[in-house]
């Protein structure tokens, strides 16, 4: 048993069962305890491997993608170039370097990272060294400018609550004790009014999840959008509207009991994109059809750019090159589990590689 194990068996044992976002927010994100305060979690060495860490060619066309949203919007400046939850900076430094011929952009340009981390804000510190950067814990302290923001694999590792039809109310899944372990367990039946409309396209025993800081998030970004000017790229795994438990914890890249050893596993769930775009527009943005991010690379013309770096490789190096272009793109790899959201001010095209 671990030392975030006993706080929180502590913590039941005081109050009674907790919520799955209660337990998720502590163990991503406790200070002392917290996976991503205590942890490096990306890359071969970490618990996972994310789309800019497989190939440069990820964060290169998602650059090229904001940069043609900013020149097709009048090239405004300044601008604010954001990204949330930016890893090890990699994609970032990719986009930077991708994005240096474009006239005007990197002059135009104030760099704002949004990461909670004080370790990963120095390793972000190094990825992109050269260029000035100022970072913040929310969305909400960024400047209010023009926005172009890149959110990749950011909206998965939000907290979530997680309920199951009983008739017409709804049981909420929580975490207690059993034997003197953690153990999931139902709630007691309540009505849910922000559930209500699910009552519609869901049966007994269906589970529904719901990301608490989704909307809240996603609003103050389409705000910021909406009344400034500037694009977003949301690309996460999910799809349109919840249903199942999608629930995981990896450790070592491989999948892992969530409650066992408690800080020690990445904690996501799928993103739900029918409440981003539903958000998005109430703000009064456009946004994009959802796009399997196969479809949305092959459209910026991954396919040539992994040619042209071919041309110079052989070996280990061209074998590697192919087998990142494939897990990129393939249907049975991250080409058809992530996708690709675009949010544009009202009456104004989605990025490249999307389609309105």
């Amino acid at each position: 048993m671990n030392a975030l194990e006993t706080q929180l068996i502590a913590r039941i044992n005081s109050e009674g069962p907790i919520s799955l976002a209660d337990y998720m927010a502590e163990c991503l994100l406790h200070p002392e305890h917290g996976y991503y305060t205590t942890r490096a979690p990306f890359g071969a060495a970490g618990d996972f491997i994310t789309a800019p860490e497989i190939s440069q060619m990820f964060g290169e066309l998602i650059g090229l993608s904001l940069a043609q949203c900013w020149l097709d919007q009048g090239t405004p400046t300044p601008f604010t170039l954001a990204e949330l939850g930016p890893g090890r900076g990699t994609l970032m430094a990719d986009l930077l370097r991708a994005t240096r011929s474009v006239p005007g952009f990197h002059a135009a340009l104030q760099l704002h990272l949004v990461e909670a981390s004080p370790s990963l804000r120095q390793v972000q510190q190094d990825s992109l060294k050269g260029f000035k950067v100022a970072w913040c814990e929310s969305i909400d302290a960024l400047p209010e400018q023009p926005l172009f923001l890149i959110a990749n694999e950011f909206f998965d590792a939000l907290p979530i609550r997680q309920f199951v039809r009983d008739g017409e109310a709804w049981r909420e899944k929580r975490i207690g004790l059993a034997d003197g372990k953690l153990s999931f367990g139902l709630g007691p039946e309540a009505p849910q009014p922000a559930l209500e409309h699910r009552l519609l396209d869901t049966k007994d025993d269906d589970l529904v999840e719901v990301n608490i800081a989704t909307a809240p998030i996603m609003a103050t970004l389409a705000q910021r959008i909406a009344g400034h000017g500037g694009a977003a790229l949301i690309i996460d795994y999910g799809d349109w509207r919840s249903l199942g438990d999608t629930l995981q914890a990896l450790r070592s890249h491989a999948t892992v009991d969530p409650l066992t050893a408690p800080g020690t596993a990445d904690l996501t769930a799928h993103v739900d994109f029918e409440v981003l775009c539903t958000v998005a527009a109430g703000a009064g943005c456009n946004h994009s059809k959802v796009t399997p991010q196969g479809v949305f690379l092959e459209r910026l013309g991954i396919t040539d750019r992994a040619r042209a770096l071919a041309a110079s490789l052989e070996g280990a190096a061209l074998e590697s090159l192919i087998a990142a272009h494939r897990r990129l793109t393939h249907p049975e790899e991250m080409g058809n589990l992530f996708k690709v959201l675009g949010i544009t001010p009202a009456k104004t095209p989605p990025p490249p590689g999307l389609l309105s």
